[in-house]
């Protein structure tokens, strides 16, 4: 189950990346017009959490949150690059990039399994899945850019080719192996401090809806249209980070699994040491109002909300909403009328709050980015939800 999206500076450094089209509202995300296909000779690095369900049950979603931001961050930093296409699931990632790429990629990936295993005690698998063998399938991975602040935009992919290389990767070809024990990924601006985002108007709704059997595009497309008309009801579209960011703490839920991706065991505690000292920097600064040289908590707390990610299209619609009951019944009852006409498969996870992992190479940067899902399962339950009524 897998999201893409792009984070970029507005200033792409990839040709491709810079000649996407861009459009500032969300609801031309089901517009196949406003997407262009991957160059050839690129390729889909892909990655998930194997038996994630269970380890969702167990309580550790902020830890599978954390495994599947950890590929988007191992390979954007393996490569230098913060512009290319790049999927958050939650449970795991995908990232697209050009061939002349393709060891350094293999490598990363393999470091980041090794990692997961080593440190996380979960087990990642991973593929690479080059474009073209996507194309001989009859199918594409077609790109477009959804502006969601002034410093960024959100990568569309329309074509059905990241779906496909996803259950290539499942099936287990195109399989990387895992690096041998001891190898460390760089994870540089890969965290998760900031506590759960309750629900304010009922329910945070993770929803994920697909073409259905009929294959009717255009009906679909009035779908989503719908849905994200429906969720427009609600303040801010259902946006559940606060408008002035959401709420931290001086020891952060998240700080262990931190600390292991920023050192290894043995300096693990300088690592704790100093983010609990940012964090207490941060809150001080916060309360009074004052600023830390050019960083203003308050300003970089509102960028995280503008910044968010929590609603794209990736071979269909994927949301996680904060919604009322009456704006959630709608929603229902429209996907439901869809999925028996045949115009979508849906699946749909309800939960009390919202989980924020973060991408932040500087926090003078404003092109921070930050991956919004349900705490309780989030996307990772809606999918399974989706593949008991038809496999995904």
């Amino acid at each position: 189950m897998c999201y893409l999206m792009l984070m970029e500076t507005a200033a792409a450094s990839d040709p491709f990346v810079a000649s996407l089209p861009v459009f500032a509202k969300f609801e031309s995300v089901a517009d196949i017009d406003n997407y262009r296909p991957l160059p050839d000779g690129w390729a889909l690095a892909t990655a998930d959490i194997v038996g994630s369900t269970k380890a969702i049950e167990a309580g550790r979603y902020k830890t599978v949150n954390m495994a599947g931001a950890s590929v988007i961050s191992a390979l954007l930093n393996a490569l230098g690059r913060q512009d290319l296409p790049f999927v958050f699931g939650g449970d795991g990632a995908l990232v697209a990039f050009p061939g002349s790429a393709l060891e350094i990629t293999r490598n990363a990936l393999a470091a980041v399994q090794r990692w997961v295993a080593d440190e996380l005690d979960l087990t990642l698998r991973a593929a690479i899945v080059p474009i073209n063998d996507i194309r001989a399938q009859g199918l594409d991975v077609r790109v477009a850019r959804f502006q969601a602040s002034e410093a960024v935009f959100y990568a569309m992919f329309a074509g059905g080719g990241g779906s496909w290389a996803e259950a290539e990767m499942k099936a287990g070809r195109y399989r990387i192996d895992p690096a041998p024990a001891g190898a460390r990924p760089d994870l540089t601006g890969l965290s998760c401090r900031w506590n759960p985002i309750e629900a304010r108007h009922g329910e945070i709704v993770s929803i994920i809806a697909i073409p259905g059997a009929s294959r009717d595009l255009r009906g679909f497309q009035f779908l989503a249209s719908d849905i994200i008309a429906l969720a427009g009801m609600q303040e801010r579209d259902g946006h559940p980070v606060p408008v002035n960011g959401p709420s931290y703490s001086f020891l952060p839920a998240g700080l262990d699994i931190e600390a292991r991706a920023m050192a290894p065991a043995g300096w693990r505690w300088l690592s704790k040491l100093w983010i609990v000292f940012l964090m207490t920097l941060t809150a001080v600064t916060d309360r009074y109002g004052w600023t830390i040289g050019r960083f203003d908590p308050k300003i970089y707390k509102r960028e995280v909300a503008s910044n968010s990610d929590f609603r794209k299209f990736d071979d269909g619609l994927k949301m996680t909403i904060d919604v009322d009951a009456d704006v959630l019944q709608r929603i229902e009852n429209r996907l439901k009328q869809a999925e028996e006409a045949g115009i979508c498969n849906y699946g749909l996870h309800r939960q009390k709050s919202a989980l924020m992992t973060c991408l932040v190479a500087s926090p003078l940067q404003r092109d921070h980015v930050h991956f919004i899902d349900g705490a309780a399962g989030g996307y990772a339950m809606a999918a399974a939800s989706l593949k008991a009524k038809v496999p995904v």
